[in-house]
């Protein structure tokens, strides 16, 4: 029997990404799902440089890069701008001249990069502190897409929306090196 190449996969005992009860309450089933799609989404990315900018099928701008920027975008949108009320903020890449900036400036610069990885890091702290500080789920924003949303949506929004992107990080990391896994 051949085996399977999952050269993305973790040690059963390393790996803390699905460690959370069944049957935990709902705020922490929901954040500690979204915690582990986040660290997929680090997981598929690891060990790659300049390779995270590398395309998928033309004429497709999708890279781990782009999903990087992506999701630091959704953050920043969900969380800072439509929960905490800072609507006042400027999106992080898209502009309206060019709202597919984060895939299409997600280029090969050290840079670029490197402020991708810290704008991701600071919108997944700054949703972190905020899911702990909201007094419960039922606390709402508005969105200009969706009207009236609250807490618990958005975590459920996010949960999908990682593990979309993560199916899409899997089929890139895939052509980039040929390593699969979790």
């Amino acid at each position: 029997m051949a085996e399977r190449r999952a050269g993305l996969s973790v040690p059963e005992e390393a790996d803390t990404r699905f460690r959370t009860p069944a049957n935990a309450d709902e705020r922490t089933l929901l954040t500690d799902l979204l915690a582990a799609q986040r660290a997929t989404l680090e997981l598929k990315c690891a060990g790659l440089t300049g390779e995270l900018a590398l395309r998928s099928v033309p004429p497709s701008t999708l890279s781990l890069l782009g999903l990087v920027r992506h999701l630091a975008e959704v953050e920043h949108r969900w969380f800072r701008r439509v929960l905490a009320g800072r609507g006042d903020l400027a999106p992080l890449h898209g502009t309206p001249e060019c709202p597919d900036a984060d895939f299409d400036g997600a280029v090969a610069d050290p840079a670029v990069i490197e402020a991708a990885w810290a704008a991701w890091r600071a919108e997944v702290a700054f949703a972190e502190e905020f899911t702990a500080g909201a007094p419960d789920l039922d606390l709402e924003g508005v969105d200009s897409w969706r009207g009236v949303v609250s807490l618990r949506w958005v975590l459920v929004h996010l949960i999908e929306e990682y593990a979309r992107h993560n199916g899409h990080a899997d089929l890139l990391r895939e052509r980039i090196d040929g390593a699969r896994g979790l």
